[in-house]
C-alpha cells in the first residue's frame, strides 16, 4: 500500500471529532450522582435519541471494514443474519420492553436470577462480560490496523489513544453521554458512508449503472446458495443463525437491555427499539454495496496492491482516491463507528459489575458508592480492552481472536434457548436449566474440539477425533446448537424434579393475560 500521507485539514477533522467525543463527557459529568443517572440516563431519554442510540451501537466499526470487505470478495450472504434482526424484534419487542422495564433495576440477567436462581444470572452476566471483552479487544485491534495504515500513525498508538478517549468519555458522563454522543456519532457514520458511496459512483465510469451491472452479471448481490446445506455458508446458515443473534441481541445483552430502561416509558422504549433496527439494517445494505461498488471500480478504474486483504480494499480506496477533507471525514465516521459502541459496552460492563456482583456483596452500599465502584470499573474495562488489543497486536494473526472466541462459545453456549425457556416454558426449573448447561458447555467444548485443528510441523490434525462423531457442520451454525441443546435438554431434565410456581411476570403467557384482561403490561 502506498505511503499514507494525509493533509493537515484530515488530521484537523480526526482530532476535531476526539475532542468532540470527550467534550460531550465532560458537558454531562456533574449530573452522575446516582446509578439510575449513570447507568440509565435517568430513565428521561426522548425516543429518537434512543433509537439513534442503538442504531450506532449495532455499527460499530467492523461494519466499516468487514461489510465492504465481504461485498467486494464475495456476495452478500453475511447481510442475511441483519435481515432476519427485523423479524424477530417486530414479532417479540412488544412483550420484551415492558417485562424488563416492570421486573428488573439495571441488570438484564437479574430476569434470568429471578425466574431460574443467582447461578443462572451469574452465567449470563459472565458470558456477556467474555463476550464484550472479545468484541472489544477486536474493535479496537482491527480498527487500529485500519486507521494505521491511512494515517501513518503507529496501531499502538491508535490503541491506547482511542482507548483513552473512550475510557475517559464514558468514566465522566456515563449513559447519558453515551446516548448523546451516539446520536452524532449515528449522523456522522450514515453521512459517512453516503459520501464514500458518492465519490465511488462519481469516479466509476456509468456512475452507479455501471455497479448494478457488473454485479448482476458476476452475482455479487447474491444472497447465498439456497439449498439446504449447513455444512458450507448458505442463506439458510445465515438466516437461522441470524434468528437466534436477534433473540440473544435483543432478549438477554445488556447493552440492549439498558436502552430499554432509558426511555420515559414502555411505548417509547418499544419504539426506540423498533427505530433503531429499522436504521440498521439499510445501513447495513449500504456498506455492503459500497464492497460491491469497490470490486466495479477496480475492475475497470484502477488496481489494487498483490496481497491486499479484501478488508483492506476501502481503506486503500479512501487514502488513494479521497479528495482533501472527506478522507478526514470518512476517518471520523470510522472512530465514529468504533466509540458509539466501545463507550455503550464499558458503560453496560459497568452496570452489570455493580448490579450482578458489588450489589450482591455490598447489598447495604449507598448510590454514591455505586457509581464510584462503576467508574472504577469503567476505567479498568478501558484499560483491560486496551491491554486485550495489544495482545492481539503483538500476536499478529488471528490466532487469539481464535481462541478467545472458542472460549466464550464453550461457556457462553444457550444463553438465548434460556431466554426462550424462561418466557416461553413455565414448567423449567432451576435444575433442569443446570443440568441445560452442563450439557450445553460439554457439547459446545467437544464439537470445538473434533472440528479445530492445529499443527506441531506435522500434518494439520484435530483435538478430539471422534470418527463420525465429529462436528462438522459451518461453525456459525455453533452457536445455534448450542441453544438448542440448552433448551431441549433443560426442558426434558425439569420433568425429573418438582414443579414450581412461576412468577408470572416472568412469562409471556403472564403477559398475554395481563393484557386480555386490560391490565397495565
Amino acid at each position: 500500500m502506498d505511503t499514507p500521507s494525509l493533509h493537515f485539514v484530515d488530521y484537523l477533522i480526526i482530532g476535531a471529532s476526539l475532542v468532540l467525543s470527550v467534550g460531550v463527557g465532560v458537558r454531562f459529568a456533574k449530573a452522575q450522582s446516582t446509578t439510575r443517572k449513570y447507568f440509565a440516563a435517568g430513565r428521561n431519554v426522548p425516543v429518537w435519541a434512543i433509537g439513534l442510540s442503538i442504531f450506532a451501537t449495532l455499527i460499530s466499526s467492523l461494519t466499516f471494514l468487514a461489510y465492504p470487505g465481504d461485498g467486494f470478495a464475495g456476495n452478500w450472504v453475511r447481510l442475511v443474519q441483519g435481515l432476519m434482526v427485523p423479524i424477530v424484534v417486530l414479532l417479540g419487542i412488544g412483550f420484551i420492553v415492558p417485562m424488563y422495564r416492570k421486573v428488573i433495576g439495571l441488570s438484564a440477567y437479574e430476569y434470568f436470577e429471578r425466574r431460574f436462581g443467582y447461578l443462572a444470572r451469574l452465567y449470563a452476566s459472565l458470558a456477556f462480560v467474555l463476550a464484550q471483552f472479545a468484541g472489544m479487544g477486536s474493535v479496537f485491534f482491527l480498527l487500529a490496523l485500519a486507521v494505521s495504515s491511512m494515517t501513518g500513525i503507529g496501531v499502538v498508538t491508535v490503541v491506547v489513544v482511542l482507548g483513552l478517549v473512550v475510557t475517559v468519555l464514558t468514566l465522566l458522563g456515563g449513559m447519558e453521554a453515551v446516548i448523546w454522543l451516539d446520536v452524532i456519532q449515528g449522523v456522522l457514520l450514515i453521512l459517512g458512508g453516503l459520501v464514500a458511496l458518492l465519490v465511488i459512483a462519481v469516479k466509476i465510469d456509468g456512475g452507479l449503472g455501471q455497479v448494478f451491472t457488473i454485479a448482476a452479471a458476476e452475482n455479487k448481490v447474491s444472497l447465498g446458495s439456497f439449498d439446504w446445506n449447513l455444512v458450507e455458508l448458505t442463506f439458510w446458515v445465515m438466516a437461522i443463525n441470524g434468528i437466534f443473534y436477534a433473540v440473544q441481541k435483543y432478549g438477554t445483552d445488556q447493552t440492549m437491555v439498558q436502552r430499554y430502561l432509558t426511555a420515559r416509558s414502555d411505548k417509547e422504549a418499544i419504539r426506540a427499539s423498533i427505530g433503531g433496527v429499522l436504521m440498521v439494517v439499510p445501513v447495513w445494505v449500504l456498506f455492503m454495496f459500497i464492497g460491491t461498488a469497490l470490486y466495479a471500480f477496480y475492475q475497470g478504474q484502477a488496481s489494487l496492491p498483490d496481497g491486499l486483504r479484501a478488508d483492506a480494499v476501502f481503506p486503500h480506496f479512501i487514502l488513494n482516491e479521497m479528495p482533501v477533507g472527506v478522507i478526514g471525514l470518512i476517518i471520523a465516521a470510522l472512530l465514529a463507528a468504533a466509540i458509539s459502541s466501545l463507550d455503550s459496552d464499558l458503560n453496560c460492563l459497568a452496570a452489570v459489575a455493580v448490579d450482578d456482583y458489588y450489589k450482591k456483596l455490598r447489598p447495604r452500599s449507598t448510590e454514591l458508592q455505586r457509581v464510584r465502584v462503576g467508574k472504577i470499573v469503567v476505567t479498568l474495562s478501558g484499560v483491560g480492552s486496551i491491554v486485550v488489543a495489544l495482545i492481539y497486536v503483538a500476536a499478529g494473526d488471528a490466532g487469539v481472536l481464535a481462541t478467545v472466541f472458542a472460549l466464550y462459545a464453550i461457556f457462553s453456549g444457550g444463553i438465548a434457548g434460556m431466554f426462550l425457556l424462561g418466557i416461553f416454558v413455565p414448567r423449567v426449573n432451576k435444575e433442569g436449566l443446570y443440568v441445560g448447561i452442563g450439557v450445553c458447555v460439554l457439547f459446545t467444548a467437544a464439537a470445538l474440539l473434533t472440528s479445530t485443528e492445529f499443527s506441531l510441523g506435522g500434518e494439520p490434525r484435530i483435538w478430539l477425533d471422534l470418527g463420525p462423531l465429529n462436528y462438522t457442520q459451518h461453525n456459525y451454525m455453533l452457536g445455534v446448537y448450542s441453544h438448542i441443546v440448552l433448551f431441549g435438554v433443560a426442558w426434558a431434565a425439569s420433568y425429573f424434579f418438582p414443579a414450581r410456581d412461576v412468577d408470572r411476570n416472568l412469562t409471556y403467557a403472564g403477559w398475554k393475560d395481563r393484557k386480555r384482561r386490560g391490565v397495565p403490561t
